[in-house]
Formats: structure tokens, C-alpha cells, sequence
């Protein structure tokens, strides 16, 4: 079953969600950056996530990385939250939780 979001902004539904996993969130007029505040400084654990139109998939809204890469579809919140905890989550940081 998909997910829906409640709010119209879907950049500030995936912030809202990632805050409360405790990363850092701030939405930009460029976007929602997202930083992990447990990851070391060398690690550089930041992104700039854009919500915009997938053209290969009839024009429906999808959340972007910096690098222009798709991460999931705008109402699929859990699924984004997933995907960008992978990719700002430290190795150090992820052996860590599990102690």
C-alpha cells in the first residue's frame, strides 16, 4: 500500500521524518539539507535533497541528491528516510549502534 503524506511540502514531510531520527535539517530556498551530526568531520556527511519532477516517470514528483540522483518517489517517505540514512550514515557510526 503506498504512503501518503499529510503535509503539501513533501521536503518538509521527509525533514520532519529525518529529524526525528536525528539528523540535522534545514529546508533552503535550494532545498533540504540534511547533515549527520554523529558522523566525524573527515566524513563530510551532508546532502541537499530537491524535490522535482521525474521526467521518466511521467512528470511525478521525486526526491533528488546533490548529484541528481533519484532517491524515491515524493509520497514515499519511509522509503527516502531509508535511502538517505544509507548514504549519510558513517561506518563508524553504523558499528557503533551496533555495540
Amino acid at each position: 500500500m503506498p504512503e501518503r503524506t499529510v503535509s503539501g511540502d513533501p521536503l518538509a514531510a521527509l525533514g520532519a521524518h529525518l529529524s526525528a531520527h536525528r539528523f540535522t535539517v534545514e529546508l533552503t530556498a535550494r532545498g533540504l539539507r540534511v547533515v549527520n551530526p554523529r558522523a566525524d568531520e573527515r566524513d563530510n556527511l551532508t546532502e541537499l535533497i530537491q524535490c522535482r519532477p521525474r521526467q521518466d516517470d511521467g512528470g511525478r514528483a521525486w526526491f533528488w541528491t546533490s548529484r541528481n540522483e533519484p532517491i524515491a518517489e515524493a509520497d514515499r517517505i519511509t522509503d527516502a528516510v531509508v535511502i538517505v540514512k544509507g548514504r549519510l550514515t558513517a561506518r563508524s557510526d553504523a558499528e557503533g549502534a551496533g555495540r
